[in-house]
């Protein structure tokens, strides 16, 4: 499982050199939110390291569709429903902010973006009603879109009837890792150390600063930016307020002849589906269908919502040929806004980006832009006004229905793993897991690659019982989103500790 993008992209130098003892500034995570804040606080001449626990891009921004655009399927109506047309509008002017700031550091940059159209549109009667509340939305914001008459709906290129859209011109799409690379190589090339493969485990406040913890020893900062998605460290309880989202991706090759959209697209239908084109290096085309989204650790069997895709996409263009697939996940707010501040308990020195809902290419530059007003000391007014929002009903109400489903899963999971005790005699089929009881533990057995392995079965983060996800071959917890590889380690989400693996797993 790889994405295009790092099938099509240079290479990104790895660092494995340790993380120096002190820096002003220390960032957790080399996505694009977090070589976005390094850039800026580095033209403004502040000292900056980055600490990854993968590889740069290795989670959300090496995995994403990459639209970098305003026009964002139904966001901006949920947005106005939570928070009013106020804050609304701040959201745009922060989505404006970022897109033009990557834009005008891609420029020239070969292979970074292809301009496009981008394109919302409906198939059901339903969503027809979605979209026009949306385009309210968007005026209400001061987005004018172009609403796509009946008559102009085969134009599109899409091999399906549609019963409503819109269009917005002059809008990107990304090809992620090269944007991250360019990033990545113009930072060290100005000395800004990006340390990968360095997990952070942990930080307390001291009289002038944060002391960090990695796994290649403390590191002093002066000020410390999660930019890992869901927060690393629970100040503030987040993970509290974010229901996490994963999706799969697919690209398919096309035969030359065969008819394509034209422009990036996203449906506001359930099941949502993503789509844009690529040219790839052989001449051929490459259709990127995204979707089957889903709350991770809460589907079983995950392949089933991969061959969901596979099969939409089959139906309608024929002669599409899967060339690769991959998964990426994202958080959304209950107050559906994104959030980039600073963590309570931190003193002021702990600063964190988080609540993209999938459009991070915007969101992230602009968390970015945010946080760098807040280290510098020169925040920005549409930042002041998105931070505060205060929760109303709507997203109360939300916060319940979130915590509900994670109370539910935490109590009727544990009953259930103490239905079935571990036994030796019945390891799992290639590529299968399960959760067994071992006296009173549970106990997470797969097998991959001809190794059978046993993990604890709680996630290290609040104690949820993992589900294994058949698709991507991981532990992954239905609370707050956190996944482990077979062997223990993290992946992503909230948690930090790797599972604590059992002596007799069978690797051969």
């Amino acid at each position: 499982m790889e994405s295009l993008w790092r099938q099509t992209a240079p290479t990104i130098p790895d660092d494995d050199e340790s993380p120096p003892r002190g820096t002003d500034v220390l960032i957790v995570g080399a996505g694009l939110t977090g070589l976005a804040l390094a850039s800026m606080l580095t033209d403004a001449d502040v000292r900056v390291t980055v600490i990854e626990a993968r590889s740069v891009g290795a989670v959300t921004t090496g995995n994403t569709t990459g639209k970098l655009s305003l026009l964002q399927g139904d966001v901006f109506s949920g947005i106005r429903s939570h928070a009013g047309d106020e804050v609304l509008r701040a959201y745009l002017e922060a989505n404006r902010a970022g897109q033009a700031w990557l834009r005008e550091q891609l420029e020239g940059v070969t292979g970074a973006f292809e301009t496009k159209d981008a394109i919302t549109y409906a198939v059901t009667a339903d969503g027809a009603r979605t979209v026009e509340r949306e385009r309210d939305a968007l005026a209400a914001a001061g987005l004018e879109v172009e609403t796509v008459h009946e008559a102009s709906l085969a134009s599109l290129g899409l091999p399906f009837d549609v019963s409503a859209a819109l269009r917005l011109g002059d809008q990107q799409q990304l090809q992620p890792m090269i944007a991250l690379g360019y990033l990545a190589a113009r930072l060290r090339a100005r000395g800004v150390r990006i340390v990968t493969g360095c997990r952070v485990t942990g930080a307390e406040v001291a009289d002038r600063g944060v002391v960090v913890q990695t796994a290649e020893g403390p590191v002093r900062c002066g000020t410390l930016v999660l930019a890992t998605g869901s927060p690393i460290l629970d100040r503030g309880l987040f993970f509290a307020k974010l229901a996490p989202s994963r999706s799969f991706v697919g690209a398919y090759e096309l035969p030359p002849d065969t008819r394509v959209p034209h422009g990036m697209f996203l449906s506001v239908d359930d099941p949502s589906r993503s789509l844009r084109v690529e040219s790839s290096p052989v001449g051929t085309r490459v259709l990127v269908v995204g979707g089957g989204a889903h709350p991770p650790g809460r589907v079983n069997p995950t392949s089933s919502l991969l061959a969901e895709l596979d099969d939409w996409t089959r139906t309608h263009w024929p002669s599409a040929r899967r060339r690769t697939w991959w998964a990426a996940q994202d958080y959304r707010s209950v107050s559906r806004l994104p959030y980039a501040g600073r963590l309570p308990r931190g003193g002021g020195r702990i600063l964190a980006a988080t609540g993209y809902n999938k459009w991070g290419m915007t969101n992230g530059v602009a968390a970015a832009l945010q946080l760098a007003g807040l280290v510098l000391e020169r925040p920005v007014p549409w930042g002041e006004k998105l931070t505060a929002h205060r929760a109303g009903l709507s997203d109360v109400g939300e916060a319940v229905e979130v915590n509900a489903a994670v109370g539910g899963h935490l109590v009727a999971d544990w009953v259930k793993v103490g239905v079935s005790a571990l036994s030796d005699d019945d390891p799992p089929a290639e590529g299968a897991g399960h959760v067994r009881r071992r006296g009173m533990s549970p106990v997470a057995e797969s097998t991959v690659g001809g190794a059978t392995r046993r993990v604890s079965g709680v996630c290290t983060h609040l104690g949820g019982i993992l589900t294994w996800n058949d698709a991507e071959c991981t532990w992954d917890c239905p609370l707050h989103g956190s996944r482990f590889t077979p062997t223990g380690e993290v992946l992503e989400g909230p948690a930090v500790d790797a599972l604590e693996r059992h002596r007799d797993s069978r690797d051969g």
